[in-house]
């Protein structure tokens, strides 16, 4: 009896070991629509940290990170050709989307909210003189930061709730084209979830009346956060048909949108969408509006230093070494200088001497 009584025990041991390795990996999911050539994202099921994905678009797009990647997900790929843009769409409300076969997903391990300012911070350091486009927007909470070139080229992107409901009743809106099925144009809450996907059409619409800046050679960045999936589950339920049908519309929508970017930047663009069901911690990334005049003053009592960039001491020993190199070089001039014979050292007195004879 002792030993057939070990045996469920040992099951039931074994069930709880697995259940605790597997806690850490939720069903949120990332992926990979489009990339290009020289990015190489290999197929696997290998569980990325949620604070880890800006570092995978920092690195797909050749910049440096302040700690290494272990993750095998993102191969070293060309080093020489990295991506004009890096496009991350984040959808709040649902773990896993069912989007096309051709794309790369994983699991994604302690979702986290997602911040690429650490990106735009780096593209803004290496291409400052020539402005790239940067964007990074949340429709529904009406939050928008815009840098560079983004600020002509998306002048006349709706980002506040009353612009949004208003694009979407204007007579080349997507209400035209998208079937609603049971989603209805009288309910807010399918409103906002249609105006996020009026934004994306948006984006892609005014970018390319621009064309000439997906072909210059400064990254881009584009940043985007959804959330009308996550509204509307809340309002009909996730096993509604509504939530079914906005599901359906969202994943054809951000096929779509990933393929306009991908064409607009001749097909050297990484595409990343990231189904989060619930973040872990509250967002506190800070962010700031295009319609404000002046900038937010920073958030410091104590008028503490700001933090060293990565690059600093990059920067110092170059000055160092640059200054210790100047000081040696007039120092071994001076003592030359100093300890010079003027009658077999320097050609003035040379050439004198010898006009002198001759007169």
């Amino acid at each position: 009896m002792g030993r057939r009584g070990g045996v469920p025990c040992a099951l039931e041991l074994a069930v709880l070991l697995t259940s605790a390795c597997l806690a850490g990996v939720s069903g949120d999911e990332f992926s990979v629509l489009r990339s290009p050539q020289s990015v190489v994202f290999r197929d696997g099921s290998w569980p990325i940290p949620g604070e880890r994905i800006p570092d995978v678009a920092a690195l797909s797009m050749g910049f440096s990170v302040e700690e290494d990647l272990s993750w095998p997900g993102l191969a070293v790929g060309d080093l020489f050709h990295r991506p004009r843009a890096t496009v991350l769409v984040t959808v709040k409300g649902v773990d896993k989307l069912a989007l096309p076969m051709k794309g790369v997903s994983y699991p994604i391990e302690n979702a986290v909210p997602l911040s690429l300012d650490s990106v735009a911070n780096a593209i803004h350091t290496l291409f400052s003189e020539e402005t790239p486009v940067v964007l990074q927007l949340a429709p529904s909470e009406e939050r928008v930061y815009m840098v560079g070139k983004a600020n002509s080229v998306f002048e006349d992107l709706s980002v506040t709730l009353r612009q949004l409901r208003n694009r979407l009743f204007q007579d080349n809106s997507i209400l035209s084209s998208i079937p609603l099925n049971s989603l209805s144009r009288n309910n807010e809450v399918d409103l906002l979830f249609l105006s996020e996907l009026q934004v994306l059409h948006d984006i892609a619409s005014l970018l390319s009346r621009h064309k000439h800046l997906a072909k210059d050679h400064s990254p881009d960045l584009y940043s985007l956060e959804l959330s009308g999936l996550e509204e509307v589950g809340k309002r009909y339920g996730e096993d509604s048909q509504q939530f079914k049908d906005a599901s359906q519309i969202l994943v054809d929508s951000l096929q779509k949108f990933a393929d306009e970017m991908f064409n607009l930047y001749s097909g050297n663009a990484v595409v990343e969408v990231v189904a989060v069901k619930a973040f872990n911690s509250p967002n506190i990334r800070k962010t700031r509006s295009i319609l404000q005049s002046s900038e937010s003053e920073s958030d410091n009592p104590y008028n503490l230093a700001y933090p060293y960039n990565y690059n600093y001491s990059v920067v110092f020993n170059i000055i160092l070494w640059m200054m210790i190199g100047l000081a040696l070089a007039v120092i071994v001039i001076s003592y030359n200088l100093w300890n010079m014979d003027p009658g077999y050292d320097s050609i003035i007195y040379r050439m004198t001497n010898q006009k002198i004879r001759m007169d």
